[in-house]
């Protein structure tokens, strides 16, 4: 056997142990020419549908001397005053349909009031944001007067994608042009390493990534898209071969919300909270390994409590796939999908234990009826929600958590400290569950107002005179 036809036979030993089947034998290289192109098949296939994405947004920034104070700037927060600035991002996007739906990450495209797709061959056009989401760090763009047919990459169910896999990772790095860069899959279901707004559970690669890959392509040796580009962990600003794109799953069903209208990324509701059980706990419990993730609180309408699991039970695996983190559980469920019913196997007292669970929008009850407080109450322009299990999802806020929310502080609110996310539950003493009473409350006051609050968890108490 010559030295040509050993390499073949290497090559097509390797790539069957990575992904066997019948499309990947196919694209094994097995003539000189083929082996001398490397992954220029594959590039040449997939470059097309990795885009440019230029962003612009207007935020209002304030002028305070204490603004680069660590220490004085949170006393003067709300002081000085503010001023319009232009920001502009540049990042990158995967085209996924033939009429234009494009991925993106939210931190290049997220509040942008002017967003411009341009292609591979630098044609360059206008789009509009379908759907945004900051904690999955995705959103769903749609090109304005799409051509035809446009060139789109397949989804792969990220699921199959193994540790050794070949990647390739598609962008624009610092704005030099479309960059393709090799490496392979060197992590699985990392969660909590991403930076920014992201969190929950990504594939992690060697393939280099920098500022200006996010929201590109990372994909196999088929051409498949099995993640989008989000962030790399550094020191020096630089990659240093760690970098992690959200899974291609999760993608999925982004873009099929997208399609069907919706605005916001709608995740299963689970009402529950819960931690991570390690080797200490898992030796309490009777388990022979750590892993899975302990109940150690249930709402009362949680589907998982409707299903019949208690608190103290341990949630080891959903649709089959293990779950050793909260973040992975919920990006289980969201894989899993609204409407649906999850298979969620746990352990109780030792026993391994199985349950259908439905994958249900948080309830909205009570209502939340948001308001505006107006110039008869002590602290106009607050605006503040009533807390039911939606809102409670969306701000992040402790499971369970009752009383009314604060969305916006207003300018008064600001400067006497309050802050988003606040949670008001006393008034002079008086209790708050509502934005009636927090309404009514606020209207008849005297000279001293006391404010209960529950902030980052935890309770305090802020003192104004009037």
């Amino acid at each position: 056997m010559n030295r040509i036809s050993c390499l073949a036979v290497a090559l097509l030993s390797t790539v069957a142990v990575l992904n066997p089947g019948p499309l990947m034998a196919e694209r094994v290289p097995l003539t000189r020419g083929e082996i001398s192109m490397g992954f220029a098949p594959v590039v040449r296939e997939a470059t097309p549908a990795v885009v440019n994405i230029y962003a612009r947004r207007v935020v209002q920034t304030q002028s305070t001397p204490f603004a680069n104070d660590p220490f004085f700037r949170e006393f003067f927060r709300g002081f000085g005053q503010t001023r319009p600035q232009v920001q502009n991002s540049l990042g990158s996007g995967v085209v996924l349909s033939k009429d234009g739906i494009v991925v993106s990450n939210y931190h290049v495209v997220g509040q942008a009031e002017d967003i411009r797709v341009v292609l591979n061959d630098r044609r360059e056009f206008r789009a509009r944001v379908l759907l945004a989401d900051a904690d999955s760090d995705l959103a769903i763009l749609q090109i304005e007067d799409a051509p035809r047919n446009m060139a789109h990459l397949r989804l792969r169910d990220s699921d199959t994608v193994e540790v050794g896999e070949l990647a390739l990772a598609i962008g624009n790095p610092f704005g030099v042009g479309q960059t393709v860069s090799s490496g392979i899959v060197s992590g699985l279901a990392r969660s909590g390493t991403a930076t920014g707004s992201a969190r929950g559970y990504f594939i992690q690669t060697d393939a280099p990534i920098n500022p200006g890959n996010s929201g590109g392509a990372l994909v196999d040796i088929n051409g498949d898209l099995i993640g989008v580009n989000t962030s790399i962990l550094t020191r020096s600003g630089g990659s240093n071969g760690i970098g992690f794109a959200i899974p291609a799953s999760l993608v999925a069903q982004f873009v099929d919300q997208a399609q069907q209208g919706f605005a916001r990324f709608q995740r299963p509701w689970a009402g529950i909270s819960g931690q991570e059980v390690d080797a200490a706990m898992a030796e309490t419990l009777g388990m022979d390994r750590p892993g899975g993730v302990i109940i150690s609180e249930l709402h009362p309408k949680s589907p998982f409590r409707v299903a019949g699991l208690e608190v103290g039970d341990v949630v080891t695996a959903v649709d089959g796939m293990a779950v050793n983190t909260p973040p992975e559980m919920i990006y289980r469920m969201s894989v899993a999908g609204l409407g649906e019913r999850a298979d969620v196997t746990f352990q109780r007292r030792g026993r391994e234990k199985s349950a259908r669970v439905d994958m249900l929008n948080a309830p909205e009850d009570p209502p939340r009826d948001g308001l505006v407080t107006d110039r008869r109450t002590a602290i106009p322009g607050l605006a503040v929600q009533t807390l039911n299990p939606a809102v409670v999802a969306e701000m992040g806020l402790p499971t369970g958590l009752e009383g009314v929310v604060i969305t916006d502080p207003g300018a008064l609110g600001a400067r006497v400290g309050l802050r988003p996310g606040d949670v008001v539950q006393q008034i002079n003493g008086i209790d708050i569950q509502t934005t009636a009473q927090l309404e009514e409350a606020l209207t008849d006051v005297g000279r001293r107002l006391d404010l209960g609050l529950i902030r980052g968890g935890q309770g305090m108490t802020l003192r104004l005179r009037l």
